[in-house]
């Protein structure tokens, strides 16, 4: 009789836990709660001299080539939004009767300075290749006294909406326009720059 008594009760704990388990391990799911996600990538267009931003010059008068001591490495890198078609990079000086001065009303002209570019798109040439105001000059070349040369022109599409260029310029001047420049010192700046456009 005790065996059967174990036996019963043994028999109505599994059937009672049978009953109650699958209610203890049910799952009950909540609401579903969102996040809104914004993300904005802003356009950008930017122009870096990675190498040759001092170069320096050995001239001999009257003389077409008097190289400059190094080239100048230019990194032009961009994220544009739909619509823009084309990159174009310009060297460009602000006085084109002066690029280089001695500060004592001796100039070479921009005319006398060139820039042969290679890698992106553009030959190059000479600083005054083109006059501020002209076609297809920038906004950025200014003042009116302004010129300067494409060095690089990059078709934009679907493919490279984000993308980089490199161009390398190699720089001569020529002093045979300006044959009797004094001996002395003579300093310029040259600007590195690049346009968007659609």
């Amino acid at each position: 009789m005790k065996n059967f008594r174990k036996v019963l009760m043994i028999a109505a704990g599994l059937a009672l836990a049978a009953a109650i388990s699958p209610a203890a391990k049910a799952q009950i799911n909540s609401n579903t709660g969102t996040v809104s996600l914004n993300a904005t990538l802003p356009e950008s267009l930017t122009v870096n001299v990675t190498s040759g931003a001092v170069v320096n010059f050995t001239l001999a008068a009257n003389t077409a080539a008097n190289a400059g001591s190094t080239t100048s490495t230019i990194q032009t890198a961009w994220v544009l939004q739909p619509g823009r078609t084309k990159v174009t990079v310009w060297a460009w000086v602000a006085n084109g009767a002066a690029a280089l001065t001695d500060g004592a009303g001796d100039n070479i002209p921009a005319s006398a300075v060139s820039a042969a570019a290679a890698g992106s798109g553009s030959a190059g040439g000479a600083l005054n290749t083109v006059a501020s105001g002209g076609a297809g000059v920038p906004a950025f070349v200014s003042p009116a006294a302004a010129t300067g040369v494409q060095i690089g022109n990059v078709t934009i599409n679907g493919a490279n909406k984000a993308g980089s260029t490199t161009t390398t310029l190699t720089w001569n001047i020529n002093t045979t326009g300006v044959p009797q420049l004094p001996a002395a010192t003579y300093t310029g700046t040259v600007n590195i720059q690049a346009q968007a456009t659609p």
